[in-house]
């Protein structure tokens, strides 16, 4: 398997207040050509993202959670620092940017029980914000 495709870097952002940088300077750029969605209704505007980054956005079936693995397990990390039922009045890019870098330096075994930053280092692809 290609390391490249696996290496499950984490990225997570308050949405409204960052989309349009984030996907154009991070994503898009470095290393995404697809964005695969949950059907929710917070979802609804994909086709601006669509536009305005040129990724190909895709959304998982209905109750196939199985077809969004590294989604539900990346959700199941995130929880461990904002917990069901949080409010996120007070949430800071701050807060969420540390508990991203401390997800991305976490070893996984499908990297070798290496972290996603260090993959990242070692291919060359590593970018600035938290890692």
């Amino acid at each position: 398997m290609d390391e490249q495709k696996s290496l499950r870097k984490t990225l997570a952002l308050k949405f409204a207040d960052a989309a349009s940088r984030l996907f154009n300077e991070q994503i898009r750029k470095k290393y995404q050509k697809t964005l695969t969605l949950d059907n929710g209704s917070e979802m609804s505007g994909f086709e601006w993202i669509e536009r305005q980054t040129r990724l190909s956005v895709f959304f998982a079936h209905a109750y196939h959670s199985w077809e969004r693995g590294t989604n539900e397990n990346t959700n199941g990390l995130l929880r461990f620092y904002f917990p069901k039922k949080m409010t996120f009045t007070y949430l800071t890019d701050e807060i969420v940017d540390k508990a991203v870098e401390e997800i991305n330096n976490r070893p996984r075994k499908r990297l070798g029980y290496r972290t996603p930053a260090e993959v990242m280092k070692r291919n060359g692809v590593l970018v600035g914000g938290g890692m």
